[in-house]
């Protein structure tokens, strides 16, 4: 269906919100041919009462506060009112001019007042009370909001919506429209937002050539960027060659590979990017922060390496013997081996499987550590995973940005090899999902005579970010590792431990089917058409799962291979919101983008917000919503996060939500006794159900008992 824009102009009567930051606003317009104000909501980076505005949008009915014209495109007009002209001068647009001033200059030249600020500002000086400081005042703030219609013009012209107009004026200023008419390619560098597809666009609105070399510098890096993106730190020469062009030809256009060979030797010469000899290709080409935090990561871990430990090993294995007998609790070979060697070696990695004792292990290194006088400092990637490893280690412990001392106005760590960290031994848990960035983050804060633990399991998923960098570590064969494989007691009584095992080893799980008193807690329903799924899910909770003790509303975790279709997270989330957090009298309700949030709503963090110090996988719980402010509370972990309406982007529902988002925190939520549901596993490998290592009950949901092998 198409959509029909329509035309309005009128005078902004009031601003009800507007976001400095992003430029999203809602106001109140006096439009022509309206009898009553409307309502209109876009992105504007200095509206102020009193402009007179040209949009252009669409109607939308907002089931609260009813229609409202969504801008996508504005223009700014004079106006043609002595009382128009009056309350535009006077709105606060122009430093200088408040209500009083303006209606003294309108006094005196009346319609002609924008005409003479505009050429003949000196004039001015005829009006009683504005002295020639005062006049330069007014010239200097209108040149400014006059380059700033200026450049919106211009991009607004060119293709470019009105959101991202304000984001490249406020990165470019009065530079912006040189910049995007030489390259609008940097934009895709530079704007947050803006990729190359994007750019590109704008290009060819500008007439940019479809082989101009900016083109493909930036499809390149593009490229390399997308393959980030997949966890990939550089590409084969070839492999990066062959993308480029299936990316940039477009129908009367296709660049050859000679010319993009010619052109990536240049940007490996400007030190745009690197090229690398490679045992198995003949060439690797990274992006250079890749490149260099690489090098830079295993030149510091070589570093720490090559500085020995000395320790008295028979006080050590005494004090092992001792902490067994106090805590009732004996450690297996390995378990004890990971210990003694927490002792001695400056680096260590303790890996294992579900249910082989990592936890344990850990939390006896750190009791280790505390008896031999070592300050300690514990982390994790994630809030939750910090907040489970200070519960079983009865130590502080901080997410890894919190620990490196965050800074989201230099967007940089505070903590680093010129300010490391007031520690001498570090444990980090889940490192598994360490990405390259933040391992050399860390890395560089570990003071130099300190000791690193590692603690992960390499068949979790990796890292979102690019680099595996656990696994990698391990495969080196450069750092000590201890690989724990006895799966205890009473892990092999969880059908969802046997089974991750089974998976991993190559097997079929072993599933038993629903019923209301389950002998397993890991089961299955069959659903032979995916609505038959939605309505068994839909029974679960209503029938099923109060009488195993849970709560619905919140122990319940649906976890989906994607999200679209009946059995994805779209549709799934507007099911369980209606059956778990209906609407109902008193509670606050919020129409975003096509999502419905209210009060109690479960919540997912999309992208990392260092900022609010909230990231990517994080999950909370709506709080409040208030209209006024046009605010929304989020509790995460105890911790109230306040999100403008203009950023509500950054979060969706997680009634359900798609594996790949959450297998990273399954792991560390097993305390809290939740439930999870697969939906539709016909479409999930037996590896993402191996990834489940959790103590929950497991509810597959599947069209029939083959799910995919990798």
């Amino acid at each position: 269906m198409s959509v029909e824009y329509e035309s309005l102009i009128g005078v902004v009567e009031r601003l009800t919100y507007h976001s400095a930051e992003s430029g999203y606003s809602v106001a109140r317009l006096k439009a022509s041919g309206h009898r009553d104000l409307v309502t209109i909501v876009g992105s504007f980076p200095n509206i102020q009462a009193g402009q007179t505005l040209k949009l252009t949008g669409i109607w939308r009915e907002h089931p609260k506060f009813g229609q409202q014209f969504q801008v996508t495109q504005y223009q700014e007009t004079k106006p043609a009112t002595i009382t128009g002209i009056e309350k535009y001068l006077g709105s606060g647009l122009i430093k200088g001019v408040g209500p009083v001033t303006a209606k003294r200059i309108v006094a005196h030249f009346g319609l002609d007042t924008l005409d003479i600020i505009e050429h003949s500002i000196e004039r001015l000086n005829e009006v009683p009370g504005i002295a020639k400081k005062r006049v330069k005042m007014i010239q200097t703030a209108w040149d400014k909001q006059k380059a700033i219609k200026e450049v919106m013009v211009f991009l607004q012209g060119h293709g470019v919506s009105t959101t991202y107009a304000v984001k490249i004026y406020k990165h470019y200023g009065d530079e912006s429209i040189v910049t995007v008419t030489n390259n609008p390619y940097q934009l895709a560098t530079d704007i947050y937002g803006i990729g190359f597809v994007t750019a590109d666009a704008i290009a060819r609105n500008l007439g940019i050539a479809p082989d101009s070399e900016y083109r493909y510098r930036a499809g390149i890096i593009h490229v390399l960027g997308e393959a980030a993106e997949d966890g990939h730190c550089f590409l084969p020469y070839m492999e990066l060659t062959q993308k480029v062009v299936e990316r940039l030809t477009i129908a009367d256009h296709q660049p050859t590979p000679q010319v993009l060979t010619e052109l990536i030797y240049m940007m490996a010469m400007d030190e745009e990017l690197v090229m690398q000899g490679h045992r198995q290709h003949q060439f690797i080409c990274y992006q250079l922060p890749f490149f260099s935090s690489e090098q830079n990561l295993a030149k510091r871990l070589h570093q720490l390496l090559s500085r020995p430990i000395l320790v008295d090993k028979e006080r050590v294995q005494a004090w092992i013997d001792k902490f067994t007998l106090a805590t009732g609790m004996g450690l297996s070979p390995g378990q004890r081996q990971a210990v003694e060697m927490a002792a001695r070696e400056r680096v260590l990695i303790l890996t294992g499987g579900p249910g082989t004792g990592k936890t344990f292990t850990t939390r006896t290194i750190v009791a280790l550590w505390k008896a031999m006088g070592k300050s300690i400092a514990l982390a994790s990637p994630t809030g939750r995973a910090a907040q489970r490893l200070s519960e079983m280690t009865g130590c502080e412990a901080k997410t890894i940005h919190r620990l490196l001392e965050f800074d989201p106005k230099t967007m940089k760590f505070k903590r680093d090899l010129d300010s490391p960290l007031q520690a001498s031994a570090i444990g980090i848990d889940e490192a598994s999902m360490l990405d390259l960035f933040l391992a050399h983050s860390l890395l560089k804060a570990i003071p130099k005579d300190a000791q690193l633990l590692l603690v992960g399991d390499i068949d979790q998923l990796p890292s979102v970010g690019p680099g595996n960098v656990l696994r990698d570590l391990i495969a080196s064969g450069q750092v000590p590792v201890v690989r724990l494989e006895q799966v205890f007691r009473q892990a092999q009584s969880s059908a969802i431990i046997s089974n991750a095992h089974r998976i991993n080893s190559g097997q079929y799980p072993t599933l038993e089917s629903v019923s209301l008193s389950p002998r397993s807690d890991c089961l299955w329903l069959n659903a032979p058409e995916p609505e038959h799924g939605v309505q068994g899910i839909r029974e679960l909770l209503t029938d099923v799962i109060g009488q195993l003790g849970f709560d619905p509303a919140r122990d319940v975790q649906v976890l989906c291979p994607m999200t679209r279709g009946e059995v994805g997270t779209r549709n799934l989330n507007a099911v369980l919101q209606e059956l778990l957090n209906p609407p109902c009298q008193g509670k606050a309700e919020l129409f975003r983008g096509g999502m419905k949030l209210r009060v109690g709503d479960r919540v997912i963090q999309q992208v990392n917000d260092y900022n609010r110090e909230v990231f990517n996988g994080d999950l909370g719980t709506i709080a409040a919503i208030d209209t006024e402010e046009q605010e929304v509370t989020v509790q995460f972990e105890g911790r109230f996060v306040n999100y403008d309406y203009a950023d509500i982007n950054e979060l969706a529902l997680a009634w359900a939500v798609t594996i790949h988002y959450l297998l990273q925190n399954i792991y560390i939520q097993q305390q809290q006794q939740r439930v999870f549901f697969y939906s539709w596993c016909r479409d999930i490998s037996l590896q993402n159900l191996a990834y489940t290592t959790s103590i929950m009950t497991i509810y597959l949901v599947n069209e029939t008992h083959t799910a995919k092998r990798n």
